[in-house]
């Protein structure tokens, strides 16, 4: 019987337990720990208890962790992004990666739009000014219609896709830079497609970032040289990962007035849960929250297990690999 097991995972292993019933799935054991004290090390609990398979949320996969576990064969992510596991690493030993891609489209997009909204009508910022004494609609910048403006979306996936009706509903025009993706493609969803990431600042009200956190590619993708380039009437909006954005190059852009605000669901230091961005009035913060909701909570619940379903149970090829290029051994 192979073996799973959930490290530090939020809620009981019920809903899943559920799953694998009404599946029929009898050869699977699922099992949770959870220690946010670290009592032993991470690759000791993975070998204690032998496990084939493994769930985290925040935990780093890394070479080194792979390196002592050598029965593992999958990691299977609840999420979309992958930047916690060493994927080279994990082709080398064999190990498939996969994440639930498009689980929470619709939450993220509405939530990136929900902070567009509350950033170009202050609405969080008029919350607190009159939660403290300040009965007074002139506070703060100035608004202007959103109906003309341009929405810059950075990168071209699921989420930015179900952003699109919602962009063109409150009229506005919408900026795509997506290196993969032609012109010809980005006009079928009526989007304008920027040849060049300075482009797409230069020209946009908005810039919403929807791109994976890739080391050599997208770290740091927006620092102090493309938010000099946006227009000082511009927002931020990051609802992918944290470190795609040069967090100190955004404060200093705040205080300097380079930008207008910011609207931020994700930040470089999350463990600690501290950010200087906390302290702007022009910034408007959600604790990663994008993602949420109790539809796509278990639904990336389910999807997470149906891979680890067809790697250990199935013997099949997972649908939703990371690391696509690999070679399984059954």
């Amino acid at each position: 019987m192979a073996k799973v097991l959930y490290f530090n995972i939020d809620d009981t292993l019920e809903y899943e337990n559920s799953l694998l019933k009404e599946w029929g799935v009898t050869d699977l054991e699922l099992m949770e720990i959870k220690d946010r004290e670290y009592k032993k090390s991470f690759a000791d609990y993975i070998n204690d208890t032998k496990a084939d398979g493994l769930v985290v949320e925040y935990e780093q996969v890394t070479k080194e962790v792979m390196d002592k576990t050598p029965n593992l064969k999958i990691v299977s992510l609840q999420s979309i992004g992958y930047n916690n596991v060493d994927i080279k690493a994990a082709t080398e030993h064999g190990i498939c990666v996969t994440n639930i891609p498009g689980f929470c489209t619709e939450e993220v997009s509405v939530h990136t739009v929900g902070l567009m909204i509350d950033l170009v009508r202050k609405i969080t910022f008029y919350d607190k000014s009159v939660r403290a004494g300040k009965w007074n609609p002139l506070l703060g910048y100035k608004t202007y219609r959103l109906t003309g403006m341009t929405c810059g979306l950075v990168f071209f996936g699921e989420i930015p896709k179900a952003m699109i009706p919602l962009l063109k509903a409150l009229g506005l025009k919408i900026e795509v830079y997506a290196p993969t993706k032609s012109k010809e493609f980005l006009a079928g969803y009526g989007c304008e497609k920027a040849e060049t990431l300075d482009e797409l600042l230069e020209k946009s009200d908005f810039v919403s970032l929807h791109c994976p956190l890739i080391p050599s590619i997208t770290y740091h993708l927006i620092g102090e040289e493309q938010l000099k380039k946006m227009k000082k009437s511009a927002f931020l909006i990051n609802t992918a990962r944290g470190s795609v954005v040069d967090e100190g190059a955004l404060v200093k852009a705040l205080k300097e007035g380079w930008i207008k605000g910011a609207g931020i669901d994700v930040i470089e230091d999350e463990a600690n849960e501290k950010s200087e961005l906390f302290q702007f009035d022009n910034v408007v913060i959600t604790p990663h929250a994008a993602f949420i909701s109790e539809d796509s909570f278990y639904d990336g619940r389910k999807r997470a297990l149906k891979q680890l379903v067809m790697r250990l149970s199935e013997k099949v090829r997972p649908s939703s690999l990371v690391n696509k290029d690999m070679e399984i051994n059954f």
